[in-house]
């Protein structure tokens, strides 16, 4: 099929929709919303156990639904529409693999230590199992990261108001900047999750939106299918599985290795079960069983999320035309065809297509969603950045002997600074060929190896102090290393991914995400080898203090479920058997 250039007329608008006023006040309303709950309960937020954690007073519902929206920022709606029209399907592993067992393992087998444990944070974990060093490594780590993922959402969401209102990026992030450090810094978490629960409502009820018009003008699943494979000339992007079994044989140029143990180990268990930014989310529920069951519900809702991010980026593929009903031709963040000829990226997807699709009223839901779901993962981060900042850095290193109040304070204030540290971020997202590469980069450095720590630390008693720090330490710097080199010198990829005597042209088609991936295993592995070499070279902690830290050495309190249908597994072996079959039907 023909795919046209953009015509000039339509790259180089200022923009492509006006909002009428019904569309106007939608967004109006939703950001007075916002803030009305940040002034609203900032009086129940006097203690650091309501700042920093809502009190534990969420039931499993508000938790779980809280657990999934904090991480429906650019993440879910931009960077993975764009993704799926950059790689196909295959984007539909990060929700599936790459979320969903790590979800449930977190509920099952986590959760009990993290919850009972009473701590603030994941690295608050990391020092009563492996002490200080432990902590401080991850705390300083895991702050930088969150400061550099609000920076994507803040981005993400400034780039919808460019693409889609003509609004200066610059102004776009500050307002956004605003508003969320203003709710979070004056109703801490509290605020933040009431605000993630009314966020999770608009971006179902607006995204929507766009793939049910548009598989409507697709003629239905089957011919959207048939006119992808004719439009790409390659099937791979309809398959789920069945194109992994080489990197050369599918778009993402990645082998089921890659998907199986990069993603669907190391990153997903990594990123669900550590991830300070999704665990506090579920440390707020009122017992042990609401936050057993809060990351089971929030799965259920996660495997079908796909529906509204990855389906629109399949449907541009073939519906996403201009004015002269040409195909338009998207391209990767920061490449010359964006930066000096004014087309279209990959991460413009979603608005494109909500202008194509929404009309008065619908748009002005549909941007609101997008603004939404930004203004989650931007609130998720910085509330994140703020407990840690206060427990794990100043607290731990600054100022030990401080009052409450004091702490609560500092919570308020490092949540503006975080946000303005954000800002700065944000304009590093920009030179990334798309979000979700960007993104999973990140997490390859900071969660990869961070996950390593963690899961020795709960599972294998011989784990020592001096273990756990230096194989955290040499996991992220392994890293680092591996993107440096590869940085240094592209055809370096073809080691990680354990293919020394690939061509040029191979090399050439492997993509960024798979790269991610393989060095996310990589990191992992230097991780845990480190820290078992270490452990066994030095000297045990004494089982006596490895009470209700690790599996073997702990008693784990009922959660009170009574019933077959109450209990967590239950559940958790329902939602799996879902998975298993939709995995199939896409195979």
């Amino acid at each position: 099929m023909h795919v046209a250039p953009i015509p000039a007329v339509f790259v180089f608008a200022t923009q492509l929709t006006h909002l009428a006023p019904v569309d106007l006040a939608i967004l109006i309303i939703y950001f007075a919303m916002v803030i009305f709950i940040g002034f609203y309960v900032k009086g129940s937020t006097n203690t650091s156990e309501e700042f920093f954690l809502a009190g534990r007073e969420m039931s499993a519902w508000i938790a779980g639904l809280s657990f999934v929206s904090a991480n429906l920022g650019s993440l879910e709606l931009m960077g993975w529409a764009g993704a799926a029209y950059q790689y196909g399907i295959l984007a539909t592993h990060w929700y599936w693999i790459g979320a969903i067992p790590a979800m449930l393992f977190l509920g099952i087998v986590m959760m009990p230590f993290y919850y009972i444990s009473k701590t603030h944070s994941v690295p608050g974990y990391l020092q009563l199992r492996f002490g200080e060093g432990a902590r401080a490594l991850s705390g300083v780590s895991f702050a930088f990261m969150t400061v550099l993922m609000s920076g994507v959402n803040m981005y993400s969401m400034a780039l919808v108001m460019k693409v889609v209102l003509g609004w200066n990026i610059n102004f776009s992030m500050w307002v956004g900047a605003i508003t969320v450090a203003i709710y979070v810094m004056l109703g801490g978490l509290r605020s933040a999750i009431i605000n993630e629960v009314l966020q999770f409502v608009l971006i179902w009820a607006g995204a929507a939106l766009i793939p049910i018009l548009g598989l409507i003008e697709a003629g239905g699943w089957t011919n959207l299918k048939a006119q992808i494979v004719t439009r790409m000339a390659d099937p791979s992007y309809i398959h789920l599985w069945s194109t992994t079994g080489s990197f050369d044989s599918n778009p993402m140029g990645i082998h089921w290795t890659g998907l199986v143990f990069g993603l669907g180990f190391v990153i997903s268990f990594g990123y669900w079960t550590t991830d300070f930014l999704v665990v506090q989310r579920v440390l707020s529920a009122n017992n042990l069983r609401a936050a057993r069951l809060a990351p089971i519900i929030g799965s259920a809702f996660k495997m079908f999320v796909p529906f509204f991010v990855i389906l629109p980026g399949l449907l541009a593929l073939v519906l996403l035309k201009d004015s002269a009903g040409h195909l338009i031709q998207l391209y990767p963040d920061g490449s010359d065809m964006v930066v000096n000829h004014g087309m279209h990226s990959f991460n413009e997807v979603l608005p494109l297509m909500m202008v194509r699709y929404l009309g008065p009223g619908l748009l002005g839901l549909g941007i609101t969603a997008l603004i939404a779901g930004f203004m989650s993962g931007m609130a998720g981060n910085v509330s994140a950045f703020s407990t840690v900042w206060t427990y794990d850095i100043y607290g731990a290193y600054i100022n030990k002997k401080a009052s409450d109040s004091h702490y609560v304070s500092m919570g308020r204030w490092s949540t503006i600074v975080g946000m303005a540290v954000s800002v700065g971020t944000a304009y590093l997202v920009m030179g990334a060929a798309s979000i979700m590469d960007y993104v999973q980069e990140l997490f390859s450095f900071f969660i990869a190896p961070l996950f390593g720590t963690v899961i020795l630390g709960m599972l294998w008693k011989r784990a020592s102090k001096a273990g756990g720090f230096w194989g955290l330490l040499c996991g992220t710097a392994s890293s680092i290393a591996m993107w440096a080199m590869v940085y240094h010198n592209k055809a370096n990829i073809r080691f990680m991914i354990l293919q020394p005597h690939a061509s040029a042209d191979t090399i050439m088609r492997v993509q960024a995400m798979a790269a991610n991936l393989y060095r996310a295993l990589w990191s992992w592995c230097v991780c845990v080898i480190v820290t078992i070499v270490v452990s066994y070279m030095t000297k045990a902690t004494p089982e006596a203090q490895l009470t209700g830290l690790v599996y073997g050495s702990t008693v784990i309190p009922h959660d009170g479920s009574r019933n077959i249908y109450e209990k967590p597994i239950f559940w958790a072996v329902v939602i799996a058997t879902v998975l298993f079959i939709l995995n199939l039907w896409l195979w």
